[in-house]
């Protein structure tokens, strides 16, 4: 019997962020499968072995998977493994490695971020070209990569059809092409294409592949989809103390979420629960959805002290302190009960002051 004690209320529910949920029962099962006897450590492991069959049933036969911690992690790992030292990327304004991971990228990964304003979190190339720009210069961070967030900070997918707009255009400039994937299961459920489909075929070099925010207990895994890309990749991971000792704790998860539909069941849930959220809400007075909702985020702008009371009843984040815009996130385990509680608490907040009863 566990020494533990429950010091959380298991009831208690919010929409700051996918990250909040707890971990799938059938990932939590594989961890059990995965416990028994002794593996060896540092990757060398049956499960980390299979990892490599999995993903290259998803991503085609040349990809090689890395397992590692957390997401931040995965980039930085993902970015330095096809960068040279005095390199420099480009991203949008809103992506997570330039606003949210305390500068991981260029104080750890010692590359330079060149951020573009986007309206909707996606890049293009005119975007890109307003960074891609004083190559051979030695004056300047050499742009080498164009880092996509699959799906954008804001809630938003990028098509097939965009993805390889991009890789065409940064591969004909001699760049390299990452995305951030931790939302990468909810933008195939959104796309409705298997995820070789929207990455490995159009041209993306390595992909953060998002485990966390699906179900996972953590991990995320880089996978390396242009073998010629990146360099080092194994010293890189272990330098950036990303090398898991026990890795078949967190390969085995991998195993779960991947070799049925668990990914698919757990993302399209979480899409579900965001689109009945948004549909919930539209046309309220005072609120008005600011974002395409494409996967598992709505984003909304609503009366600052609306949000400040709701804020004490449900957990979630003001996205942005001038325009008063919010984010709700759904997560695999959101159930309609939540969304339906929610709802009806903004509905009370706004409906009164509009006079509507």
């Amino acid at each position: 019997m566990t020494g533990a004690t429950r010091r959380h209320d298991p009831q208690l529910r919010g929409f700051a962020s996918d990250n909040y949920s707890g971990v799938h029962p059938e990932v939590l099962e594989a961890l059990q499968v995965a416990n028994d006897g002794h593996q060896v450590s540092y990757g060398e492991d049956d499960y980390t072995a299979h990892l490599q069959v999995l993903f290259r049933r998803h991503f085609g036969e040349h990809a090689d998977a890395y397992p590692v911690f957390n997401g931040t992690g995965a980039n930085v790992v993902a970015l330095q493994s096809v960068t040279d030292r005095w390199a420099s990327v480009i991203c949008t304004t809103t992506a997570h490695i330039h606003v949210d991971e305390c500068g991981a990228p260029e104080k750890v990964g010692g590359l330079k971020l060149l951020p573009v304003p986007t309206p909707d979190g996606k890049l293009t190339p005119e975007l890109i070209d307003r960074e891609a720009r004083g190559f051979d210069d030695e004056h300047r961070a050499q742009p080498q990569v164009v880092s996509l967030t699959q799906t954008t900070e804001l809630g938003t997918a990028y098509t097939p059809d965009e993805v390889r707009a991009v890789c065409e255009h940064a591969h004909r400039l001699g760049m390299r092409v990452h995305v951030d994937g931790s939302r990468l299961s909810n933008a195939a459920v959104t796309l409705g294409v298997p995820f070789r489909e929207f990455t490995t075929d159009l041209g993306v070099d390595v992909l953060s592949f998002g485990g966390t925010k699906n179900g996972l207990l953590l991990g995320e895994v880089v996978v390396v989809l242009s073998p010629e890309a990146a360099r080092g990749l194994p010293y890189v991971r272990k330098s950036m103390m990303q090398l898991a000792s026990k890795m078949r704790f967190l390969s085995v998860q991998f195993d779960a979420l991947l070799s049925g539909d668990l990914w698919r069941r757990n993302a399209a849930h979480a899409n579900a629960m965001a689109t009945r959220l948004a549909d919930g809400v539209r046309g309220l007075p005072g609120l008005t959805v600011t974002q395409q909702v494409q996967a598992n985020a709505v984003f909304a702008v609503l009366p600052r002290e609306v949000t400040a009371r709701l804020q004490e009843k449900f957990r979630f984040y003001t996205w942005d302190e001038h325009t008063g815009e919010v984010r709700w996130m759904c997560s695999f385990d959101t159930t309609e009960d939540d969304v339906d509680a929610f709802v009806a608490a903004i509905r009370a907040e706004l409906l009164p002051a509009s006079g509507s009863g």
